[in-house]
């Protein structure tokens, strides 16, 4: 399984953290890109930002239209009929990324998951069953995939990693009753979640950008 191709920013020489940043689906790593130069942080040791592409594949609730996606959508419920094997796939693609940046001597609780939407849903399946603590998951409109199966796969490892999810009111993608499920089942597992929500649609507003920064501030400097 080959590498994802990503873009690549870093904020100074020679990285000390890096955050992994999945972005939604039909778009591309080249997303969240312009997010990097808004974002406030003082005080943070140079980090590498990484964002992956995602692989293309046709999406069934798009009629089959091939464009990038970490998995198939079969509907709009999201979560009755889910793509397990195309999000287990995503999630192998992704650790690998991750183990990249532990070569490249990035320990695994300098690394920040993040992901909008679909990327969000990734950041959770990925770093809940990661292997090692990471240092931190940033979850932005999305929601927790495979919900009924967290219990029996989550590893003991990230059981204290922080939690940052964010959402729009507004939202007519993914309703934020979704997202409010899935905080409320992670925080039912003991999970430390920081939860905001903003008058937007599916997308990232100013207040949020802040906020961000707050918390790579809070997960990076400590």
């Amino acid at each position: 399984m080959s590498l994802l191709e990503s873009v690549e920013i870093t904020t100074g020489n020679r990285p000390e953290a890096a955050v992994i940043w999945m972005h939604g689906l039909g778009a591309d790593g080249h997303d969240f890109v312009p997010i990097v130069r808004e974002l406030d942080l003082t005080g943070c040791p140079a980090i590498r930002f990484i964002f992956p592409h995602a692989e293309m594949m046709p999406v069934t609730i798009n009629n089959g239209y091939v464009m990038r996606a970490w998995y198939d959508i079969l509907g709009m419920d999201l979560v009755r009929r889910e793509d397990e094997a195309g999000l287990r796939k995503s999630q192998q693609l992704i650790e690998q990324l991750i183990n990249r940046e532990i070569e490249r001597d990035i320990p695994a609780e300098r690394i920040i998951l993040a992901g909008f939407s679909q990327g969000c849903a990734m950041t959770l399946q990925t770093g809940l069953r990661y292997p090692k603590k990471l240092a931190g998951l940033v979850c932005l409109s999305g929601y927790l995939p495979l919900a009924d199966k967290i219990t029996n796969e989550r590893s003991e490892a990230n059981l204290s990693t922080p939690i940052f999810m964010a959402h729009g009111r507004a939202d007519p993608v993914v309703h934020m009753a979704r997202a409010e499920a899935s905080r409320d089942l992670l925080k039912n597992l003991g999970y430390s979640i920081q939860w905001k929500d903003y008058p937007m649609p599916h997308s990232v507003c100013e207040e949020e950008i802040d906020d961000l920064g707050h918390i790579f501030r809070q997960w990076l400097t400590n």
